[in-house]
């Protein structure tokens, strides 16, 4: 699709104004402002979840490798 230039971007202007009225613009800005601004932070929540699990995950599996490392150990030793 070729970029929109100054007429285009005019055009399309002129026909909301005359398809929603000069009343109704601002309302149907304010509605898509929020739209973006709840999917932007959506999004950042389920990034944010994404990351901690894979802290969790990683915090699982350093204790895992702990707790071989002491069992390995006791079992190396002499008995007595």
């Amino acid at each position: 699709m070729p970029n929109i230039g100054p007429t285009g971007f005019i055009l399309i202007v002129v026909v909301a104004l005359l398809l929603f009225g000069p009343n109704k613009l601002p309302e149907l800005g304010r509605a898509v402002g929020r739209t973006f601004r709840e999917f932007k932070n959506g999004a950042q929540e389920i990034m944010s979840d994404d990351s901690s699990s894979s802290r969790k995950e990683s915090g699982t599996a350093a204790s895992k490798i702990e707790e071989t490392k002491a069992t390995t150990a006791e079992d190396k030793r002499l008995p007595e």
